[in-house]
């Protein structure tokens, strides 16, 4: 079975201590789903028009646990103090077998 992954790519932090209080919720949330963040950070570089903020990639055994993960209470709250403090594109993706 293929892997399942997270993709979220911000385009814009509009306030910090929504944010955070967000990431303070949704990386125990998304552990507690079985999620494994492969990737947490700003980029090196952009090209074709892309936006040179956060990019966060989380892993899970399959595309089913991934969207459950979305999908759990837990992360339901999170999103709930993220609100508009943030601009972003999440998307789950799977992997290639």
């Amino acid at each position: 079975m293929a892997k399942g992954y997270l993709v979220t790519c911000y385009r814009k932090i509009n306030d910090q201590q929504k944010w955070a209080a967000y990431a303070k919720l949704a990386g125990p949330a998304i552990q507690k789903a079985g999620g494994r963040f492969i990737v947490r950070g700003s980029p090196a570089q952009t090209y074709e028009q892309g936006v040179k903020e956060r990019v966060v990639i989380v892993e899970f055994d399959s595309v089913q646990k991934a969207i459950a993960a979305h999908d759990s209470p837990d992360y339901q709250q999170a999103l709930k103090a993220l609100g508009d403090g943030a601009e972003r594109d999440m998307r789950v993706v799977e992997g290639a077998a």
